[in-house]
């Protein structure tokens, strides 16, 4: 075994990287600029508002959505959040999951409507989502850095990567579980395929879909955090710092404000989606 010469799969991976950052450099910084652009012009929009003020929205927001207890958790945990000094973080944490979910979501929800739609499509993406989904999330933010630099452009690129299975997966799954009586139903009136796909499979799927959704905030939320050490900032950044100077009470601190913000935008989405059901 000794003198079988080893796989140069890790020249090969750098090579690749080199060439193709090489190749989209134009096409990556103008993406970069783009989405940091609108990065920081959310933050600042919801930092002109006071802090309770908006606080209050997404309470209202929460209660109409989900009821009257989701609504306490939000006014009260985002209150703990915003007392104990942790709001611009979290505001900017907010601001990164929600380009990384709608980036993810625009990217999943077709490809999975695709892989539903053909057979050979869900044959070939079914082993790359297996693999996206064991491949550790540390590993994400490698091709990142060579692309978008450090920052939060790329911290939002690893997490649209490491996110993105679950809208597809389950977008696929939602549409192809339909019973194929109502499939032969709309054919027998003569429906073409895009408005089969709009006025059945969709709206038959929907709940699915919307569960893939949550999944993804979820994922994105998590990958944010990890995101920290390639300088995306926000709670992440919060954490990190307590790392690096070992301070135990900040990072508890820091880490309590994710549990809050996970746990409000996760019964939020929740509640969508059985709504749906």
């Amino acid at each position: 075994m000794n003198n079988i010469p080893a796989i140069p799969l890790g020249e090969w991976v750098e090579s690749s990287l080199d060439w193709l950052t090489d190749v989209l450099s134009p096409l990556t910084r103008a993406a970069s600029a783009v989405v940091e652009t609108g990065i920081d012009n959310l933050v600042d929009l919801l930092l002109i508002i006071p802090p309770w003020i908006l606080i209050l929205i997404i309470a209202g927001v929460a209660w109409k959505v989900a009821g009257r207890n989701v609504m306490f958790l939000a006014l009260f945990g985002f209150l703990f959040v915003w007392n104990i000094g942790l709001w611009e973080p979290t505001v900017a944490t907010i601001s990164l999951v929600f380009f990384a979910t709608i980036l993810a979501v625009l990217l999943g929800v077709p490809l999975g409507i695709l892989a539903a739609l053909s057979d050979g499509f869900y044959a070939f993406i079914k082993p790359v989502l297996d693999f996206m989904q064991t491949m550790p999330a540390f590993v994400y933010l490698i091709p990142a850095i060579p692309f978008f630099g450090l920052g939060p452009v790329s911290a939002v690129f690893a997490t649209v990567i490491f996110a993105v299975p679950p809208a597809i997966r389950l977008t696929a799954l939602g549409i192809r579980q339909i019973d194929i009586e109502l499939i032969e139903a709309a054919d027998a009136f003569g429906t073409t395929t895009m408005q089969k796909l709009v006025k059945v499979q969709i709206p038959l799927a929907l709940p699915t879909i919307l569960a893939g959704v949550n999944q993804t905030i979820m994922l994105s939320l998590s990958m944010v955090v990890i995101a920290a050490m390639i300088g995306a900032g926000g709670l992440g950044g919060e954490v990190w710092r307590a790392i690096q100077r070992l301070r135990p009470g900040q990072g508890f601190e820091a880490g309590m404000a994710v549990v809050i913000v996970a746990m409000v935008l996760d019964r939020i989405t929740q509640n969508i989606y059985r709504k749906k059901q």
